[in-house]
């Protein structure tokens, strides 16, 4: 039997999900959990890979168990999880899907969002959660931000918004939405696609706050999409402000 877990978690203490030897990973805290609580060994696959300090609203995993396993009510799963998980990681459902699905590459689209909190003091309540952006950003930051995150949206290269050294060679992705929206002095972007390349949201995080700054428009950035060059491109945003923040099947 497979079963789908939908999860969340803090990344700020985690070294990212995928396991790592001598490193606090989400996966190797959500399998030691679910062996504990199934009566058994466990293989859990997860939908992505995210990194040190990235966070999950909504992170899709897989858990293989046998017919020998201990029988809980799906609706019961994410309250039995809670006393074997740290407080910075749950699981908020479970469902059966089939033996072939993967929670990788069965995905329609994924949607993440970034936080970015513009101002000369940090907030210690968001310590972790967002980027500190602590320069003078223009009155209109978000507005001029939209207007280059138009030219994101599409089927399209995006070798320019890929970390430098990755070994991905199809580098067409589509971007379903992009959009930014402000609220007091937190800048969130919000953006959704078929999939996503190493550090692709984090570049284009860091890319569109150059037009926050007055340093880059809507023709700006069809110019460094058309580079296919990571150098064209800004800064690669820290992962404090990264959520992935939806998973979404067919």
């Amino acid at each position: 039997m497979k079963i789908l877990l939908r999860i969340k978690y803090l990344g700020t203490a985690f070294c990212g999900w995928q396991f790592q030897p001598n490193a606090r990973t989400v996966q190797k805290t959500l399998t030691d959990a679910a062996e504990q609580l199934f009566g058994e060994k466990c293989s859990i696959t997860g939908c992505s890979r995210t990194d040190s300090g990235v966070h999950a609203n909504d992170f899709a995993a897989t858990v293989d168990l046998s017919e020998n396993a201990n029988k809980i009510p799906l609706e019961r799963i994410g309250a039995a999880f809670a006393p074997m998980l740290p407080s910075d990681v749950s699981v908020t459902s479970a469902e059966i899907v089939a033996d072939d699905f993967h929670p990788r590459y069965d995905v329609c689209y994924k949607e993440y969002i970034y936080k970015i909190h513009v101002s000369p003091v940090s907030d210690p309540f968001l310590f972790g959660r967002v980027w500190h952006y602590d320069r003078k950003v223009l009155s209109d930051a978000a507005v001029r931000m939209n207007e280059c995150a138009e030219a994101i949206v599409g089927k399209q290269d995006f070798a320019s918004f890929m970390a430098s050294g990755s070994k991905i060679e199809d580098t067409v992705r589509t971007v379903k939405y992009c959009n930014v929206v402000q609220e007091g002095d937190i800048l969130t972007i919000k953006i959704a696609a078929d999939g996503f390349l190493y550090n692709m949201v984090r570049i284009i995080a860091g890319t569109l706050m150059m037009a926050a700054t007055g340093k880059l428009d809507k023709n700006g950035m069809e110019r460094i999409i058309s580079a296919h060059d990571r150098k064209s491109a800004g800064l690669t945003a820290p992962p404090d402000g990264l959520y992935l923040n939806k998973v979404v099947y067919n």
